[in-house]
């Protein structure tokens, strides 16, 4: 069944519902009726963060979601679903698939990926896992795991990707993970515009995630109030 509801994905956009607890849209009730109007609009599934937001999609919408928990710890850069307890609040909720920070960085406690991995496998073994890179060669590590997805959610986003843009040369970082991996490829950062999710699919991704182009209307007209300002 979970099988047949990712196979929905195949193509299509899935729409990113998140606010931090500092962004003026924090409330699971505004993420649900934001995954609604998202579904409204045409999107086959729904990234979300916390088991609550999920909770409230859940009932707003009949769509696949990809469940993180973004948490900070103390002496560890990794933030999205870190740790143990972040995949158990999320396991409460189900959602078809959870998405984990796969970047080469140490998790708390100085847990590297391949062991927190095992400890996924272990414990939640029919669960559907993505991997968010931010590197080529992390992709690479993280299908050699066994992934069952591999994302470029993080390209940009750390010390080791710095300066990188996934759309970059024509997505050349995405064209290089599709040419490397066996997993599906889920396209994610940074594409903003119809354009650029449109070229992902047609470039072998297996569906793309759009955010904050969407659903952060604070971004959004900040991107139009400093274009008034140059």
């Amino acid at each position: 069944m979970v099988q047949k509801r990712v196979e929905m994905l195949k193509g299509k956009l899935i729409v990113s519902c998140q606010a931090l607890p500092d962004e003026p849209l924090h409330s699971s009730f505004i993420m649900g009726r934001m995954a609604l109007a998202a579904r409204m609009g045409g999107a086959a599934g729904i990234r979300a963060n916390t088991k609550e937001d999920i909770a409230e999609i859940q009932t707003q919408v009949d769509l696949p979601v990809i469940g993180i928990v973004k948490r900070d710890y103390k002496g560890s850069e990794v933030y999205i679903t870190p740790t143990m307890k972040e995949v158990d609040e999320l396991m409460e909720v189900k959602p078809e698939i959870i998405a984990v920070d796969a970047t080469g960085r140490l998790r708390p406690g100085n847990v590297t990926l391949d062991a927190f991995f095992h400890q996924l496998k272990e414990a939640y073994p029919e669960q559907l896992f993505m991997a968010d890179c931010s590197t080529v060669e992390e992709a690479l590590h993280a299908d050699a795991l066994g992934f069952d997805f591999i994302g470029t959610t993080m390209v940009g986003y750390t010390r080791q990707s710095e300066g990188d843009k996934i759309e970059s040369n024509d997505f050349e970082i995405l064209r290089r993970i599709l040419a490397g991996v066996k997993h599906r490829v889920i396209a994610e950062g940074n594409i903003n515009t119809p354009q650029k999710a449109r070229r992902v699919i047609e470039l072998g991704a297996f569906c793309v995630v759009v955010g904050s182009i969407i659903t952060r209307p604070q971004l959004i007209t900040k991107a139009f109030a400093e274009a008034l300002d140059e």
